[in-house]
């Protein structure tokens, strides 16, 4: 299934975390980033990043941070948008195998 235009994720990331990490996961690609909000160009497009905490996942004495993030690409066909993320979900990725 090819990437949407326009989808939002539930990351298991604490703000700071997805700051540190979002630098890797976007590559030689051009950012700019503001409070809660992310700017990347890919190519003659881009892809907007908005985020904002959600309260933490609790399973019993266990509390995993929430970010929700909503990504909206600009101007990239979907080969384009695939390539784009088959990259940042390599850096994402989080957990075991």
């Amino acid at each position: 299934m090819p990437t949407p235009v326009r989808f939002t994720r539930e990351m298991a990331f604490s703000r700071d975390e997805w700051l540190r990490a979002l630098p890797e996961a976007v590559g030689t690609h051009l950012m700019s980033v503001g409070e809660g909000v992310a700017h990347v160009r890919i190519g003659q497009g881009g892809l907007s990043l908005r985020w904002h905490a959600a309260p933490a996942r609790r399973i019993a004495l266990l509390a995993l941070p929430r970010l929700v993030v909503g990504f909206e690409f600009e101007g990239l066909d979907a080969a384009a948008r695939d390539a784009f993320m088959k990259r940042f979900d390599l850096y994402i990725h989080r957990g075991g195998g």
